[in-house]
């Protein structure tokens, strides 16, 4: 792979380094209350006495709110800038957290998560933006992994210091505490971030309300990469993120008679995992850029077939080393997702860039949101059936690898296209 710099790439070094690091602490912080009730689900049963069905809400309100604002946070981030962005998106899941804290019953708490999803959903656009507008594009792959890397490490918060703070401190102590780093987070942003290096101001974009919309919506949508990256992001993040933001504690304690620090040991394995893929696909990418296709669908292979053993296994619990690679697997899910970014990047001007992750964005969290909801009205309906309630897994996987193939063809041809425009473009300087 070439490394030379397209006339009009920033710079990169120390200094975009440590603004884009700003921007990648407020998803960091806004990752460990996404994913704090991933710890706290059986606790959080307990407090507002509700069962699997209500149990599941607060995660698919939250995801609901999450996917539903991706379009229009990339509108917003085209429009607005990054640092207004993630200053809105840092208040809304602050008072979220803080709101969850204190909620003395079920729908206060509801309300509290899905206000943390409104603020959640503005930050990850919004540090993709920040890393292509501070580095050059060639960095593009592996600046988007190592912003999903700060979301696993969030993710690892949850998992070791939530969960010790909830049997130690108690509820209302550990989730308002937590809120503190929202506002750590704030005076960082506020007073450090910058949306781009100077002169590398973006070109002014006209906008003339509704219409400028539908065409942004419109014309990233045509683009087959961006549906290519929706759907692989839609077919690879899923079962990973149903697993740690909810279901994964349950099934180990419940359908798996593990105790709790066994659970929480394995939740950390997929954690850590998630580190170690993502560095490695960040690499391959960058390296390789015809690689982005066979990691999707073999992540999503080798997703299926651990799934399936650690569902299928006879007499129902399956053995320690079947869910140490049910772990291990699940942390690719998280590195495999971004590669739905490095579909849709390629295919889209940088004045689009925004538009484009957020549909592509809608992709992972729509599958979570679908599938939490789907297991926990199948644990109801069939008294606790991990088996039978995990295999909608399936079904979702089968469709999303229905979309790629159907569209990776066109992609592949449209994104052709554009690099020998850009090319000819690089190369020719009219007078």
């Amino acid at each position: 792979m070439k490394n030379s710099t397209l006339p009009g790439d920033p710079p990169g070094g120390r200094r975009a380094v440590a603004v884009w690091s700003i921007g990648v602490s407020v998803y960091f912080v806004a990752v460990i209350f996404r994913t704090s009730l991933g710890v706290a689900g059986l606790d959080a049963a307990d407090r507002f006495h509700v069962g699997a069905s209500a149990l599941s809400t607060f995660s698919i309100l939250q995801l609901l709110v999450y996917a539903g604002m991706q379009i229009p946070v990339g509108l917003l981030v085209d429009r607005l800038g990054t640092k207004r962005v993630l200053t809105i998106g840092v208040v809304l899941f602050t008072a979220g957290q803080l709101g969850f804290a204190l909620s003395p019953s079920y729908g206060t708490a509801l309300a509290s998560r899905a206000l943390l999803g409104c603020g959640d959903a503005m930050t990850f656009i919004s540090v993709l933006r920040l890393g292509s507008r501070w580095f050059p594009a060639r960095r593009g792959p592996m600046i988007a992994q190592l912003a999903g890397l700060a979301g696993v490490a969030g993710n690892l918060v949850s998992t070791l210091v939530i969960a010790r703070l909830l049997h130690g401190v108690g509820w209302t102590a550990a989730f308002a505490g937590s809120a503190g780093l929202g506002a750590v987070v704030l005076v960082l942003l506020v007073v450090f971030l910058k949306d781009h290096p100077d002169g590398y101001e973006p070109a002014p974009q006209p906008h003339q309300g509704a219409a400028y919309v539908r065409r942004q919506i419109a014309t990233a949508w045509r683009e087959p990469g961006t549906r290519m990256g929706l759907w692989v992001h839609f077919t690879t993040q899923f079962p990973a993120m149903v697993f740690l933001l909810l279901w994964g504690m349950p099934f180990l304690v419940q359908g798996q008679g593990l105790t709790r620090g066994a659970a929480g040991g394995l939740l950390t394995l997929v954690v850590l995992s998630n580190m170690v893929f993502g560095v490695v696909y960040g690499q391959l990418i960058a390296r390789h850029h015809e690689a982005r296709l066979p990691l999707a669908l073999g992540t999503v292979t080798a997703t299926a077939l651990a799934w399936a053993l650690a569902i299928g296994w006879p007499g129902g619990h399956a053995p320690t080393w079947v869910l140490v690679v049910l772990c291990v697997v699940l942390g690719a899910c998280g590195p495999a997702s971004m590669i739905g970014f490095d579909f849709a990047r390629p295919a889209n001007p940088p004045e689009r860039q925004g538009t484009a992750s957020g549909i592509t964005n809608i992709g992972g969290f729509t599958a979570s949101m679908t599938t939490l909801f789907l297991i926990g009205v199948l644990l109801d309906a069939t008294s606790d059936d991990y088996g039978i309630a995990f295999s909608v897994v399936f079904v979702l996987q089968a469709i999303g690898v229905g979309q790629i193939l159907r569209l990776r063809k066109r992609a592949a041809r449209r994104e052709r296209e554009r690099l020998v425009a850009s090319r000819v473009e690089t190369v020719h300087v009219p007078a």
